[in-house]
């Protein structure tokens, strides 16, 4: 479903056909999950194809990559101009683009002494899909700060996020909530959580969360359009007592949360703040002008 007989995908500087490519079957990226990745989306807009944040998640990648020690030797600014062109090659014009740096072969447990980048791209819709969600409490942990480099975004560390999510499925939830290794709300398996209340938005503070770049646009927005919003600690119990809540994250975007632990939220989503952010992002990303009141 990610490629077929004509997809081409980038591979160390070339661009190649996927169904033609291969790779070392002793990395410690597939051996130990020593590797990083991002998720970078693009847009078909008034002004051509777009990709949202480049900049931002390259960078992102190329600090990933600083935090476990990983090689970069990637100029950000060639990686975008790269991948447009993988876009163009492929013909994408709205499409999910998945760059990954992986380790050489090495069975042992020390750092890489080379890598490889890989950069592949597919039409995706919204990954969470357009409905409100019903979200359970997951009996599984966010990894604890003190482990890892939880601020990196680790192919290893997406274990917890597929056993989460895998787990909520299985209960017939559309998707898992986490929390902290000290009981406090955390994030989804791959989005950020927002829940508001009163007309202010909060979010779980930086430390036990991988911070998103979409987490950050939130912020950019509320702070253009004066919504009041507050990094915390929060319980469980803050968020089952709040108005609304959305999830947000480059795959997902922005999604509103119908239910967590099988209680609905009070306020209607299409008066809710993440509907009218969720409004505000989808305009920015395509770049389009916003016509909405905020009254």
């Amino acid at each position: 479903m990610y490629f077929n007989e004509q997809t081409i995908i980038l591979l160390n500087g070339n661009f190649v056909k996927a169904e033609e490519s291969k790779t070392d079957l002793y990395s410690q990226t597939l051996h130990y999950g020593y590797g990083v990745f991002e998720g970078i989306r693009a847009y078909n807009t008034p002004n051509g194809v777009r990709l949202f944040k480049a900049k931002e998640h390259y960078e992102r990648l190329k600090k990933s990559c600083e935090l476990i020690n990983i090689p970069f030797d990637y100029s950000v600014d060639d990686l975008i101009k790269q991948t447009y062109k993988l876009l163009e090659i492929n013909n994408f014009e709205d499409a999910y683009i998945r760059p990954i740096i992986f380790c050489s072969p090495n069975m042992s447990l020390t750092m890489p002494v080379g890598v490889s980048l890989m950069i592949c791209a597919w039409q995706w819709g919204a990954y969470l899909g357009d409905n409100l969600l019903n979200l359970c409490i997951s009996s599984y942990c966010r990894p604890h700060p003190r482990s890892t480099k939880i601020e990196a975004k680790v192919c290893g560390h997406y274990v917890n996020s597929i056993l989460a999510t895998s787990e909520a499925k299985f209960k017939g939830f559309d998707e898992a909530l986490l929390l902290d290794s000290d009981g406090f709300l955390a994030e989804g398996p791959g989005s950020n959580l927002f829940f508001e209340k009163n007309e202010k938005l909060h979010t779980p503070k930086k430390g036990n969360i991988l911070p998103g770049i979409t987490r950050a646009t939130v912020f950019e927005l509320c702070q253009k359009l004066e919504i009041p919003i507050e990094e915390g600690d929060y319980l469980t119990e803050d968020l089952l007592k709040a108005d609304s809540a959305f999830l947000c994250g480059t795959a997902a975007e922005i999604v509103g949360i119908n239910s967590v632990a099988y209680k609905t939220f009070p306020l209607n989503w299409e008066k809710s703040l993440g509907k009218k952010l969720q409004t505000v992002y989808k305009n920015l990303v395509v770049e389009r002008e916003t016509s909405i009141s905020w009254n």
